[in-house]
């Protein structure tokens, strides 16, 4: 007996999928249409309440040059960038080192390790804020780039942990077994086996990493005070007036502040979408 054929979708209820992903979709992008709007109009045109019509003047260009002549959003875009790149480099390669012992290596006490790395993930922020402003400030990093790198770094740990451990784990026994009788070491075996195919993997995280840290809000102005040290989502904040803000300046900013991760996704595109779908697809 041959098999049956698998029915096609009733067209109908294609249909109706096609329209309840498309209404989502423009529900999710009606914010950025609206943070485009306001940053290509004039100041007039926001005070008179002119938020979805299409610019009279196209003020883009302008309002890009006040973020910069107006604003020291330079500076925090690069503290964000002494922050967010050496947290995401010693994740990469703690949570690479922690997911190969945990993958790799049966020892006492290796599931409840595992298991304390898997529920930090659970720990809300909010609970953490006096205990963790207090430590910075008890050692002397409390408004430093220091702070911010070392929370980031210890608290991205975890995620990044279970996301290389269980790549590792996935990996097949007979790589391991061919290069422990070649006389690899573990180093070895880690350095030309794992990481070589972990490379998709370690760019869906960095992505990932990357964005957590960039877009982070909270921690930036619970560890930070000053202006030397604070990263852009900060900054941002700043640029509200007392009685008046300029929002074609500050939709501006907004979107001069998403273009790295944006950049760095198009980038790596190509990677990030082989290293979340690695191992869906049994060979």
């Amino acid at each position: 007996m041959y098999p049956r054929p698998i029915p096609e979708e009733k067209p109908a209820l294609r249909g109706l999928y096609a329209g309840f992903v498309g209404l989502i979709l423009i529900l999710w992008l009606l914010p950025l249409v609206a943070v485009m709007l306001t940053a290509a109009k004039t100041a007039d045109e926001i005070m008179a309440g002119k938020y979805w019509t299409w610019p009279e003047h196209f003020n883009l260009v302008e309002n890009f040059q006040a973020v910069f002549q107006q604003t020291n959003m330079w500076g925090y875009f690069i503290n964000s960038l002494i922050i967010t790149l050496p947290s995401v480099l010693l994740v990469l390669v703690f949570s690479t080192l922690t997911g190969y012992v945990l993958a790799r290596y049966n020892f006492r006490g290796n599931a409840l390790l595992f298991s304390l790395f898997v529920g930090g993930n659970f720990l809300p922020a909010q609970i953490m804020m006096i205990p963790v402003r207090d430590l910075m400030v008890s050692v002397g990093l409390y408004d430093t780039y220091f702070a911010l790198i070392i929370f980031h770094v210890a608290f991205q740990t975890g995620f990044a942990t279970l996301f290389m451990r269980n790549f590792i784990a996935a990996l097949p026994d007979e790589l391991f077994q061919a290069a422990r009788a070649e006389g690899a070491s573990p180093w070895q075996t880690m350095r030309h086996v794992v990481i070589p195919l972990m490379r998709p993997a370690l760019a869906a995280l960095a992505i990932l990493i990357f964005t957590f840290v960039w877009n982070d809000y909270f921690w930036a102005i619970v560890l930070t005070q000053s202006d030397v040290v604070k990263p852009v989502t900060a900054g941002l904040n700043n640029l509200r007036g007392e009685w008046t803000s300029a929002w074609n300046i500050v939709a501006a900013a907004t979107l001069f502040v998403a273009v790295p991760p944006v950049l760095m996704f198009f980038l790596m595109q190509k990677h990030f979408i082989a290293g979340l779908t690695m191992g869906a697809v049994k060979g």
